[in-house]
């Protein structure tokens, strides 16, 4: 065997070689590419029914805003006719409660004073029947209304 013989039968050995490799490779790499195709395949089967879904509650989730916000809308109209009618009705009885309970008090007062034994002369501050206080009470009762003032004006200050 000659030297150019021997360096054919090494080449062709590495050659060999090189394709029993690459042959491995396209191998391996064939099997990952089938289980690549069956992940996508899953992943596919798996997502695209979980979009459908997706899209159908968002589509329901667009009619429950429309609905919350006629619902919102009617609120708001609800709310100003109340508030309008409130209003109304403030000044419709306002006046007319204010004097109605005026009038009970003013009532009742001259009723308490008509009938209190004070008026009568009856009370414990009289001194005879009539209810005519002495001068001398008249004046230490006017005396202590000054003093009184006199006091709360110093209080003031």
């Amino acid at each position: 065997m000659s030297a150019e013989n021997v360096a054919a039968l090494v080449a062709a050995a590495v050659c060999g070689a090189g394709v029993l490799a690459v042959l491995g490779i396209v191998l391996v790499l064939s099997r990952r590419l089938r289980e690549l195709r069956d992940v996508v395949r899953d992943l596919r089967n798996e997502t695209v029914p979980l979009v459908h879904d997706a899209r159908v509650v968002v589509d329901q989730a667009a009619t429950e805003m429309l609905r919350v916000g006629d619902v919102l809308s009617s609120t708001e109209a609800v709310s100003g006719t109340v508030d309008s009618a409130s209003r109304l009705a403030y000044r419709a009885f306002a006046n007319p409660v204010v004097r109605v309970l005026a009038f009970w008090t003013g009532t009742r007062s001259a009723l308490r004073r008509l009938f209190s034994p004070r008026s009568r002369g009856l009370g414990p501050m009289s001194s005879s029947s009539t209810g005519v206080r002495p001068a001398r009470q008249r004046e230490a009762t006017k005396d202590s209304s000054v003093h009184r003032r006199h006091v709360r004006a110093r209080a003031r200050r």
